[in-house]
């Protein structure tokens, strides 16, 4: 009873927040230079506040930094460290990072909330169509809903009508075959899609830049970034990056859209992380903000920050994977690395990737259960792939394998370690990952399963 009062009051917030920020929604998106982009940005359902509304600028070595507080605005004079976040093993805020449950049913609450396009609600790919849509493509995905060889969500009727064993081998050669690089159409959902030059007409010489950007990633895209650029809509992108292996983000799947502004080269690209009100990086805001010195986000040194006619959006996609979705995040909060050393600085970024894994399976599954558009075929195909290698990491962690220390199905480096708490978590987590891999179509998932 506890429990289900628990949900219902936490549902019951989100829908007095959503309702009394109504007005907001129509808002003007501000100007190009804002840091996370618009009004459209802020998180509407967001559960946590600020105690400070001050944030700082650190310089760091690796070219990324974060600020004191979740709130949108960049950076603030006054040095005021009240806000500096504290992995200590007894923190008392430990306890949201472990509520799985409470969290995968309100997920469930949200399936078919009705927000406008680039809307974020605590969970992404929550954007209904527009009206004249057809509402079956508003359901949750699953493979008996897709038809053959199709990577558009599909209407009921022409799902109904195909076999099974049909459905499941064109999700296979979809996926193999999804493109890295695409032209699509609809910009609908994009975060800025009110931004940029909307219904103007670029100047010839922006647009002959943004053709030449693409041409880069299509040639040069590393093989775990997945790109999708509109062809009404030069100015707007869309990417999905793997995560590396020896991460804790290893086999997630994170999304971004980007804008390309309307004086580019000169400024550099404007990027939005989906994060479903989770804070699983200290560079990578609930609000959707992304810190890193290429995008101007704080204040790197000369050789990381962005140069006109010389960096490039590859460049920014291949920073985040490799800067920020990294083996220690903990040390990305600027200062960590000198004020946390040795041994004392292994344990707190041990623990750090703990909780880090924990959001980034909860990541997973509301990515699953809501794929971007243009990508579904790439997601229900990965997490097919990936799902024992996935419940086989999760098994070895709760049998003390170090976090990110995983490949493939093989812990490369076992030892007693992990608290109690993320072990009962990660069991958990699983059993809610075999339900979801094997609605997916994944087969023998059910050898993971942890008994009750």
């Amino acid at each position: 009873m506890a429990s289900s009062a628990s949900e219902e009051a936490l549902q019951a917030s989100f829908l007095k927040k959503l309702k009394e920020n109504e007005g907001a929604l129509g808002s003007d998106p501000g100007n190009s230079g804002s840091v996370a982009g618009s009004a459209d940005s802020i998180d509407l359902l967001k559960i946590s506040t600020s105690g400070s509304s001050n944030s700082n600028v650190v310089k760091t070595s690796n070219g990324v930094s974060s600020n004191d507080d979740d709130d949108m605005s960049i950076e603030d004079d006054d040095g005021d460290d009240d806000n500096e976040y504290d992995y200590d093993d007894n923190d008392d805020n430990d306890g949201f990072l472990y509520d799985d449950d409470d969290y995968m049913t309100l997920q469930s609450h949200f399936d078919n909330v009705n927000l406008p396009p680039g809307v974020e609600a605590p969970l992404p790919w929550l954007n209904d169509p527009s009206p004249s849509e057809n509402l079956a493509s508003t359901k949750t995905l699953t493979i008996s809903d897709l038809p053959p060889c199709s990577s558009t969500v599909p209407s009921e009727s022409s799902s109904s009508t195909k076999p099974a064993d049909s459905i499941d081998d064109c999700i296979i050669q979809n996926s193999q075959q999804f493109k890295q690089f695409d032209i699509v159409e609809d910009f609908s959902d994009h975060h800025y899609s009110r931004m940029g030059f909307s219904d103007e007409q670029p100047p010839k010489s922006w647009a002959k830049r943004i053709q030449e950007e693409w041409k880069i990633l299509e040639k040069d895209l590393p093989d775990t970034i997945f790109v999708r650029v509109y062809e009404a809509r030069m100015e707007l992108l869309r990417a999905v990056i793997i995560g590396p292996p020896g991460t804790p983000y290893h086999d997630g799947l994170f999304v971004f859209d980007c804008l390309f502004p309307t004086n580019y080269p000169k400024s550099p690209p404007m990027v939005y992380y989906y994060s479903g009100g989770l804070r699983l990086n200290p560079n990578l805001y609930e609000c959707g903000k992304v810190c890193l010195s290429l995008l101007g986000t704080w204040s790197g040194k000369q050789n990381e920050n962005w140069v006109p006619g010389q960096s490039t959006m590859l460049q920014v996609l291949v920073s985040i994977q490799a800067l920020i979705l990294n083996a220690d995040p903990f040390f990305n909060e600027p200062g960590y690395d000198t004020t946390y050393v040795g041994a004392e600085g292994q344990k707190r970024s041990r623990s750090y990737n703990e909780e880090v894994f924990i959001l980034s399976l909860k990541t997973m599954m509301y990515t699953l259960r809501r794929p971007p558009k243009y990508f579904e075929d790439f997601v229900l195909g990965h997490f097919r792939n990936r799902a024992h290698n996935i419940l086989a990491a999760c098994k070895a962690y709760t049998e003390g394998t170090l976090v990110g220390s995983v490949s493939g199905d093989a812990a490369q480096n076992v030892e007693n370690s992990g608290s109690k708490q993320f072990k009962s978590s990660v069991a958990r987590m699983m059993n809610m990952l075999i339900t979801n891999f094997t609605k997916n179509g994944s087969t023998e998932c059910e050898q993971f399963r942890v008994g009750a």
